[in-house]
């Protein structure tokens, strides 16, 4: 009897097993094109929180993550939706975590996710055009990134705190750059400053000595250089430099990367610029678990963490992987009231959601979504210091 109660056991264990659901995320960002210095640590940010739920054996009854990665190329629609279609399509994935670049997280909405019904939390894509209000997204789409109608605030309040009342801006020509210089311009006239000129340059070409004579020529106290570090941004500022046109920039968040230091170093001294990012605990506690794995610090690195995790809290709050259904849990899981969570704390979470508790998932950001599926937002003011990349403060 002792024996075939342990054989029923063993029975029981294994059939749990079998039956336990191997769910895949879509991982879709540019590994190549305008920001790909950027995207391996935010692929390694949100497979990290991906490992740590499949690690728990908490998720579902002991459902495993797996991450399956696409090219968004950042600046191609086509490619981008081709690739997020093949991961809905062939691969069967529950979520996606992505898209980078706002053009193409756009068009992989619009033309895929919505069509299939998936979920996307995007860690980086800022434009003001992809808010809920402006979209029929059918309530799949949200950022652990905010809006840079947020972010234009803050460029303004930077600049203004340095003294700066008159720059001139240049934007890569696409859906962010244009969202991002128009909110800026917008918030630096009201509070008093000058834009000389707001002008877009496109990625891609090998000399840019005739968009810095026309910024030249306008004038200003800084260049903003709205644009990408692995591209015509940093094109614009080495014509910049070499002209003696501008030697001191501003760089949103497209440009601040360790790309930005080792192209320019004590070149770009003094320069400023801002990217979301925060000194909460749960950022501390984010690097204390990446550890030396990859830089924990990388622009949308800690949030791709959190939106990986807000899929998988999202789903154990439906008690379905299916997006249909843990749709209406993600703002449920991000926000108050509920236990605090923190990286490194997924299992603790899943645990209390099938309990039946709630919980506040602050993460590696802070996060709080508002609206629907906004983020609130927290930037890291930067100095280039040293000819490195130096925390000015947080905001």
């Amino acid at each position: 009897m002792k024996k075939l109660l342990l054989a029923s056991a063993a029975g029981a264990l294994l059939a749990g097993a079998a039956s336990a659901e191997e769910i895949k995320l879509g991982v879709i960002l540019g590994f190549t094109g305008p920001i790909e210095s950027l995207t391996p640590s935010m692929a390694d940010g949100a497979e990290l929180a991906m490992k740590e739920v499949s690690d728990s054996g908490k998720l579902l009854g002991g459902a495993t993550v797996t991450s399956v990665r696409a090219d968004s190329t950042c600046i191609d629609a086509a490619a981008a939706s081709a690739a997020a279609e093949r991961l809905i399509t062939a691969e069967g994935v529950k979520g996606i975590m992505g898209a980078d670049c706002s053009g193409v997280t756009g068009a992989i909405l619009n033309n895929v996710a919505v069509a299939n019904g998936v979920v996307m939390v995007s860690p980086s894509a800022t434009s003001p055009g992809l808010s809920h209000a402006n979209n029929e997204d059918n309530g799949l789409f949200f950022r652990t990134a905010p809006s840079d109608a947020r972010q234009g605030v803050v460029m303004t309040e930077v600049l203004m705190e340095e003294g700066i009342k008159e720059v001139a801006v240049t934007y890569t020509n696409n859906d962010y750059g244009k969202g991002l210089a128009d909110s800026f311009q917008a918030a630096f006239e009201a509070a008093g400053g000058s834009v000389t000129i707001n002008a877009a340059h496109e990625d891609g070409k090998a000399d840019y000595s005739a968009e810095v004579g026309a910024l030249a020529a306008a004038g200003g106290e800084r260049l903003v250089v709205a644009g990408y570090v692995d591209q015509g941004g940093s094109g614009i500022v080495r014509a910049a430099i070499d002209s003696g046109a501008f030697d001191t920039f501003h760089f949103p968040d497209g440009m601040i990367s360790d790309k930005l230091q080792e192209n320019f170093g004590d070149e770009i001294e003094g320069s400023t610029g801002q990217h979301p990012g925060t000194d909460s605990p749960g950022a501390a506690k984010f690097g204390e678990i990446v550890g030396d794995a990859f830089d924990a610090t990388s622009p949308f690195t800690p949030e791709s963490y959190d939106a990986a995790a807000l899929i998988l809290l999202a789903m154990q709050a439906a008690g379905s992987s299916d997006p249909a259904a843990y749709k209406d849990k993600v703002m449920d899981v991000a926000n108050a009231p509920g236990e605090q969570i923190f990286p490194g704390e997924l299992a603790k979470a899943l645990e209390i959601i099938a309990g039946g508790g709630d919980v506040d998932y602050v993460g590696a950001t802070a996060v709080e979504l508002i609206g629907a599926g906004e983020s609130a937002g927290n930037y890291r003011q930067i100095v280039i210091d040293g000819g490195k990349i130096a925390t000015a403060k947080y905001r």
